[in-house]
């Protein structure tokens, strides 16, 4: 496991190396990030993208909105993001829920200590933890690490947290190295790393600017 040194100047030299992705997922309002975030799941930024860009020409995102929407004219619009009859009913359930629960706003789910309102997203039907975090990270700055494929992928690659550890083992490995005031930035450079050099199949070790500091080096799993 590296060391707290260590783990900083991976964060250094990522800033010098990476471009901070401008993730589509982090909007403004807190309500857009949560159905952008549902959108974004199992499919490429460019294709979240288009298919959020395309619901938000139809419709006002707002929670009564887009629970009380057609759900073909939703599933049409967003079809470039893929599985789009799951999140259809995925989108418009969670509205229902914010809207008839919460008063239309997610204020008072994201005013709430970090694991209560984690639990309540994650009891909303299918939002997982990722979904979660995203919206509490970026719309709350809850100190928390959404752990997407990338920096799954990396997290394990480098020794960062256990190769076989699960959603919650990577997030607590991550949240303990690096200082809170980090998450979001360590978060953004993971999968910036991920995207460029640390690939699913074809990781270029040979050109990896942190390649001293990798366990595996080029290990693919």
């Amino acid at each position: 496991m590296l060391v707290t040194a260590q783990v900083k100047e991976i964060l250094t030299t990522l800033k010098q190396t990476v471009v901070v992705p401008s993730l589509v997922k982090a909007k403004s309002d807190p309500f857009e990030t949560l159905i952008v975030t549902i959108i974004s799941q199992n499919t490429a930024d460019k294709n979240t993208d288009v298919a959020f860009t395309r619901l938000k020409q139809c419709f006002q995102i707002t929670p009564k909105i887009l629970s009380d929407a057609n759900s073909v004219q939703i599933e049409e619009c967003i079809k470039p993001a893929g599985l789009y009859k799951n999140k259809t009913c995925t989108i418009q359930a969670v509205s229902k829920i914010v809207h008839e629960k919460y008063g239309g706003s997610l204020h008072t789910i994201l005013t709430l200590p970090l694991e209560e309102a984690r639990k309540i997203f994650i009891k909303m039907p299918g939002v997982g933890p990722k979904t979660a975090d995203v919206v509490l990270l970026f719309s709350a700055q809850k100190p928390t690490i959404p752990i997407d494929t990338h920096v799954n992928r990396v997290s394990k690659r480098l020794g960062l947290a256990p190769k076989k550890g699960n959603y919650e083992t990577v997030r607590q490995s991550l949240q303990k190295i690096f200082d809170e005031t980090d998450y979001l930035i360590a978060h953004q450079l993971l999968i910036g790393h991920g995207r460029k050099f640390c690939k699913a199949h074809k990781p270029l070790c040979n050109i990896c600017p942190i390649i001293s500091y990798c366990e595996t080096k080029g290990d693919r799993f």
